[in-house]
């Protein structure tokens, strides 16, 4: 992990690439055409994160992330959610991603109030915020959904 803005900010662009490679894999293994239509978005809204925070990242002089992983942690997580998608055990699914949309929007957050990271980063995370709380939260919806039905 790099120290300072840049590395924050190159965190969160690996993480967000990993979410976007992840939800896209995902939408093509569900049954479920509402999963599938958020796990859709939600990649497009990681997309997003890729594309705004790597023009600020090399903006502050460094490369963005070709490829990603944040201490290992989102790797480790999306591997558990692959190998659950290949045995169709959504429930679990959708208990690790929300759970990982939780881990991100914390990133997000601890990114806007350390002060080393540039206003204009700041800005774009505060445009992406929105659309990160909506995909969270319609995640956490699918999670109690699928608990109640495993009850």
């Amino acid at each position: 992990m790099k120290h300072g803005s840049v590395g924050i900010l190159d965190d969160l662009v690996a993480t967000a690439r990993d979410g976007k490679s992840f939800y896209e894999h995902a939408a093509t293994r569900v049954r479920s055409s509402k999963l599938r239509t958020l796990f859709v978005r939600t990649a497009n809204v990681k997309g997003e994160i890729v594309r705004w925070l790597s023009v600020e990242t090399r903006m502050g002089g460094d490369r963005y992330a070709e490829t990603g992983t944040w201490a290992g942690d989102f790797n480790r997580l999306y591997a558990d959610v692959r190998a659950h998608l290949a045995d169709r055990n959504y429930t679990c699914v959708v208990v690790l991603l929300e759970e990982s949309e939780e881990q991100l929007l914390k990133a997000l957050f601890r990114a806007i109030v350390d002060v080393d990271t540039p206003p204009h980063a700041k800005a774009v995370i505060d445009r992406l915020l929105p659309e990160v709380r909506h995909c969270q939260k319609l995640m956490r919806e699918q999670k109690n959904i699928a608990l109640k039905k495993a009850a």
